[in-house]
């Protein structure tokens, strides 16, 4: 791929989305489709009884990948009509089939069913990466079911949970999302082959009156293209409602992900894991010992585009006036690849940070031992009154009184939680050594986030993947 240097470029193409993503929404995928689309129509409408010839489809079929873009652009620059530039390129390689070419349809027959083919398949990949990031996460939740870790309601500590059940909290999320995408895959369609204002009037007017062939036709056209049916109404357009629905799926998307990084984010922070950090790579120009997640950043970063695009979607389905307006199509062809780019380098670094996520158990251990002091007051209260017949009373202010003075160490002069020390040293509890020790068990604090983890991934996760199982096991492509 030759780089310019001397005009602006989209990041997302240089830096962010992989290969695969970027021939999706390539001119060769739409221009090639555009062609296969007339062929089919053309194809179609023979087989309905119009006079077009084998030879004029086999020439068309020919030409399909052979497209002189010089060409295109001077027609285009001649008529100021993008489909009509195509069409003319298009009939100087088929001169056999020129006059058959695009025959009754109108632009949006190539250009809406070219968007709703792309959209399919750019669906497609974004499953693919969805069930890969699922399959990662769902390994590393069963890797880290079992090991304690200090929960945070409002960044505050609060229960301990597991590692491997806040992974579960990430992949429900991208559960959900997969649940979301298959039902748009289901309800995409094409526009068809219905004519200027959606009447079908002049397919009406090709077959004579016959409503049965126009029909007909339709139908042929979406099993030629791989769908099984066509709009059952529209426009001349399909309803862009189609549009903020799928760029919905990719906003959820980037909103999981987003969620996830800003996790990281902080978890980084407190030094309990690290992204992926390669031997030469430099955390920071200026401070040469930093690592910072700079994978997570670019996630939060991209997933805030991707959230704010959809809005793009919204005003223009909510500004289509009567049967077409043309104020949608500068910002389609902008705002939906985007979308899609950038939702396919999220995906892509989402698996790679999960797939290298690095954990540290002992710092968990050492966040964990500072709290836990705190927590495990209730437990050691109602111990002391259980089986050495204590006064629930006395031991609460007891716990009470001396929870202040702890407190006061750590916030005021930044030394270690002694609460326990001072509960052991109290006789009014009259515990040994050994029997706290018993009762700091973080495991007992963790509730049911083992079992949790392994039933959510065993009986939810596992299934889909085991299904989908072709589609796993990819590698995620980062290129910067």
């Amino acid at each position: 791929m030759v780089i310019r240097t001397d005009i602006y470029q989209s990041p997302l193409c240089e830096r962010y989305a992989s290969k695969e993503m970027q021939n999706l929404f390539s001119s060769d995928r739409k221009f090639s489709t555009w062609r296969q689309l007339w062929t089919a129509l053309a194809e179609s409408e023979q087989e309905l009884g119009l006079p077009v010839s084998d030879e004029q489809i086999q020439e068309m079929k020919s030409q399909i990948e052979h497209i002189d873009y010089e060409k295109a652009r001077r027609y285009e620059s001649e008529f100021r009509h993008d489909v009509m530039a195509h069409v003319h390129t298009f009939g100087d390689v088929c001169p056999k089939a020129a006059g058959v070419i695009h025959l009754g349809a109108t632009s949006c027959y190539v250009g809406d069913n070219t968007d709703m083919i792309v959209m399919h398949h750019a669906l497609l990949q974004i499953r693919n990466l969805l069930l890969n990031a699922a399959e990662a996460l769902s390994e590393f939740a069963i890797e880290y079911k079992a090991l304690p870790t200090l929960s945070y309601t409002h960044f505050q500590a609060a229960q301990p949970t597991t590692v491997g059940k806040r992974a579960c909290l990430w992949l429900n999320d991208l559960l959900f999302d997969i649940e979301q995408l298959d039902f748009q895959l289901n309800h995409l369609r094409l526009l068809g082959c219905k004519g200027t204002t959606g009447t079908g009037a002049s397919f009406l007017e090709l077959f004579n009156g016959s409503i049965e062939k126009v029909e007909l036709l339709e139908q042929k056209i979406a099993e030629k293209m791989g769908f099984s049916r066509c709009q059952s109404v529209s426009g001349q357009t399909y309803t862009r409602k189609f549009d903020f629905a799928v760029l919905q799926v990719l906003s959820g998307i980037a909103q999981s992900a987003s969620k996830f990084s800003n996790d990281i984010r902080l978890l980084s922070h407190l030094k309990e894991v690290d992204e992926p950090f390669e031997e030469k790579q430099i955390g920071s120009s200026a401070m040469a010992y930093k690592r910072n997640p700079m994978r997570s950043e670019r996630i939060a970063s991209l997933s805030r585009y991707v959230i704010c695009d959809l809005q793009n979607a919204a005003m223009t389905a909510s500004a289509q006036w009567f049967e077409r307006t043309l104020d949608d199509s500068a910002n389609k062809r902008i705002s939906i690849p985007e979308a899609f780019l950038a939702t396919d380098a999220i995906l892509n670094l989402y698996i790679n940070v999960i797939r290298g996520l690095k954990v540290y158990p002992a710092v968990i251990r050492k966040h964990l031992d500072a709290e836990l002091p705190f927590m495990v007051t209730e437990n050691i209260l109602m111990y002391c009154v259980k089986t050495k017949g204590g006064d629930r009373q006395k031991l609460h202010e007891a716990i009470r009184r001396h929870s202040i003075l702890a407190a006061e160490q750590v916030k005021l002069y930044g030394k270690e939680n002694d609460l326990l020390k001072r509960i052991q040293s109290d006789d009014t509890f009259g515990l040994t050594e050994g029997e706290l020790e018993s009762l700091l068990d973080p495991v007992k604090f963790t509730g049911m986030a083992e079992y949790q983890c392994e039933k959510f991934v065993t009986e939810t996760v596992k299934p889909l993947l085991k299904k989908n199982q072709q589609r796993v096991h990819a590698a995620a492509q980062i290129n910067v």
